[in-house]
């Protein structure tokens, strides 16, 4: 038999398996001080999934910047995809209170002009940067989902930020998790890490730190003395499976629904919910 036109096919049930990413939002940058450390990033393929059963996505927003010298920057917020939780980076150190705090990816560690130590990373995730001893006047950066945060450098340049790590999960290659750059006192601040990370300070006291950016989980970037830090990037969920299969039941929380390259892409900036 023949037909006059192609054969569609249904898409029908749930799948079985979703691949996921969770990025964690980004510590702040330390006051006078190191960068905050990234959110820490998971992604895996093959989590299996329930027909009827509601799935919960939460979306860690990015942690604050230091607005005083013997406070560290804010540790990010955790970002969860059902059983998968992606810890919230570590914030930058500051002037009196040095050490990166821990996190996803730990904070870098601020200059007193002594050594110290950066804060620690966890799954997903990389230490901070520490200091370059005594002489020196830089800051560290925040470590980054796929590098750890460089060291204060010679010569007043602030350690960057943490490389993160590229995703295509949402049929682009995207970089996310980015460290903060550490803040330079008399000379340039550190950059940024790739994947949202925020620039540190450069010369002046008074020069904030750069903000990590929105929905990468990038760490904010370490400030001036007199200045505060920048502010962690918020985080991101995404989940993606053959589109061979019908869409999801229900959602909430406003995900962007995308179909490309043969899958269907959920993704959230905001905290909801999938059904399949």
């Amino acid at each position: 038999m023949t037909f006059p036109f192609p054969m569609t096919w249904p898409q029908v049930g749930s799948p079985p398996t979703v691949e996921y990413l969770v990025v964690a939002g980004g510590g702040g940058g330390g006051r006078g001080g190191g960068g905050g450390g990234a959110g820490a990033l998971r992604t895996a393929s093959g989590f299996s999934v329930t027909a009827g059963s509601p799935l919960t996505v939460t979306v860690g927003g990015g942690g604050a910047g230091s607005s005083n010298g013997a406070n560290k920057g804010t540790n990010g917020s955790d970002s969860v995809f059902s059983t998968i939780t992606s810890v919230g980076g570590g914030g930058g150190g500051s002037a009196s209170n040095v050490a990166g705090a821990n996190g996803g990816s730990g904070g870098g560690v601020a200059w007193n002009g002594t050594s110290g130590q950066g804060g620690t990373g966890t799954t997903g995730g990389n230490n901070g940067g520490g200091a370059s001893g005594s002489g020196q006047t830089t800051s560290a950066g925040g470590g980054g989902a796929g590098a750890v945060g460089q060291d204060g450098q010679a010569g007043n340049v602030g350690g960057a930020g943490g490389a993160g790590t590229a995703s295509s999960i949402t049929g682009a290659s995207v970089t996310y998790a980015g460290g903060g750059g550490g803040a330079s006192f008399s000379g340039t601040g550190g950059a940024g890490g790739s994947g949202g990370g925020g620039a540190g300070a450069s010369t002046g006291t008074s020069n904030p730190g750069t903000n990590g950016t929105a929905n990468t989980g990038g760490g904010g970037g370490g400030g001036g003395s007199s200045a505060n830090g920048g502010a962690g990037g918020s985080g991101l969920v995404s989940i993606r499976y053959a589109d061979t299969y019908a869409l999801a039941t229900s959602t909430t929380g406003s995900p962007t629904i995308t179909t490309a390259g043969g899958f269907r892409i959920y993704t959230w900036t905001g905290s909801g919910s999938i059904t399949f």
